[in-house]
């Protein structure tokens, strides 16, 4: 058994390395938009992509070839010292931590661009002992660059003990900030049939029961088919462990760029079950995620008007026929604070929330 006093939580892990966030800034981040550094094509994209996705992450991880790891790591030092990010966040995803590129892919980056990055996302997490190796060596790397803010960390369930492990993982540092749902490589590891990147799959179903007990109707191929998700029971438990931790999920990839309807469910049911976002594969994804993982203005109306008509909390009311009571009232707190976080980086929901009125009405709407 081990004892840390909680004090000492919250103290930096080096000497000179800033202090440990008390909390994860609640920083809109509803499309993370992957990219290869060392592709010219899509570093040539990059200056105008800042301002319109939350995210922009350097990959140096899967999708970058062993013999281009390190263009990777030198083209997002060159990408970082020459673009300035404004409201878009920096993020990168190292190589995994048993890689022979790891240990360089963090001393690099946090001496050269550490001022400009806001989180390293860690892959194939295992368990808590993988955060606090990362934690250290930041800690370390971030007294010798000399910053003055601490560097986020953000895991990638890809493995059965990342998923077994995810509320130990989610607690395991003040630095994390996160955790993405990585479907491809779990898969792989729990042995699952499937060569899909998240999403449902066909044979994954639930079937109407027969009309009747006869032949016929039991055989008929009109019955009703119903596919289901994959993956639903993993999200929610990494939802939770986040939730738990006042940390936040991510929905991860989803592999079939073409399949734009297909991309926005998977998007919207993530966002429902509680992700505040998700990656981002292709340009034409960033446009669905910052739209999905964006309240309604029709929920917004909604929760505006339980939260002026509870007045200081308590009791209950009737609103269009349903009760609204305390439960209601912090289920519409959490719309309201994401709207209101949404609208602080992106004029266009900040238009269209400020038009809401509560009588149901939108400004200069006649209808």
């Amino acid at each position: 058994m081990t004892f840390k006093s909680p004090k000492s939580f919250f103290a930096p892990l080096a000497v000179g390395a800033p202090a440990p966030l008390r909390e994860i800034p609640a920083r809109p981040s509803r499309a993370i938009h992957f990219f290869d550094p060392s592709n010219p094509k899509m570093v040539d994209k990059i200056p105008q992509m800042v301002g319109t996705v939350d995210v922009l992450l350097g990959n140096l991880e899967d999708a970058v070839k062993a013999d281009n790891k390190v263009a990777a790591r030198e083209g997002l030092v060159t990408i970082a010292q020459g673009t300035d990010f404004g409201p878009t966040q920096l993020w990168t995803r190292i190589n995994s931590l048993d890689s022979p590129w790891a240990l360089d892919d963090l001393t690099t980056l946090v001496t050269e661009i550490g001022d400009k990055l806001d989180v390293v996302m860690v892959p194939k997490v295992q368990g808590a002992e993988d955060i606090h190796y990362v934690d250290r060596l930041l800690a370390q790397l971030e007294a010798k660059a000399g910053l003055t803010r601490p560097i986020l960390v953000h895991a990638i369930l890809e493995t059965a003990r990342g998923v077994a492990e995810v509320e130990n993982i989610a607690l395991a540092s003040p630095r994390m900030q996160g955790i993405s749902l990585g479907p491809a490589d779990l898969a792989a590891d729990r042995k699952m049939k499937t060569t899909r990147v998240g999403g449902g799959h066909p044979g994954y179903l639930v079937r109407a029961d027969p009309a009747s007990s006869s032949l016929e109707d039991i055989t008929s191929p009109s019955r009703t088919i119903f596919q289901q998700d994959l993956w639903h029971y993993t999200i929610a438990k990494m939802v939770d462990a986040c939730a738990a931790a006042g940390i936040y999920p991510y929905y991860g990839p989803f592999g079939d760029i073409t399949d734009v309807v297909a991309t926005e469910d998977q998007f919207r049911n993530a966002f429902l079950l509680g992700c505040v976002g998700t990656w981002s594969l292709h340009p034409k994804q960033i446009e669905i995620a910052n739209r999905v993982f964006s309240p309604s203005v029709e929920d917004i109306r909604h929760a505006r008007r339980v939260v002026a008509a509870m007045g200081d909390g308590t009791g209950a009311v009737m609103l269009d026929g349903k009760m609204e009571d305390d439960a209601s009232l912090k289920q519409c707190l959490v719309m309201v604070a994401l709207a209101e976080e949404l609208a602080a980086i992106d004029p266009k929901l900040k238009e269209l929330y400020d038009a809401i009125e509560l009588d149901g009405q939108t400004k200069g709407d006649n209808a």
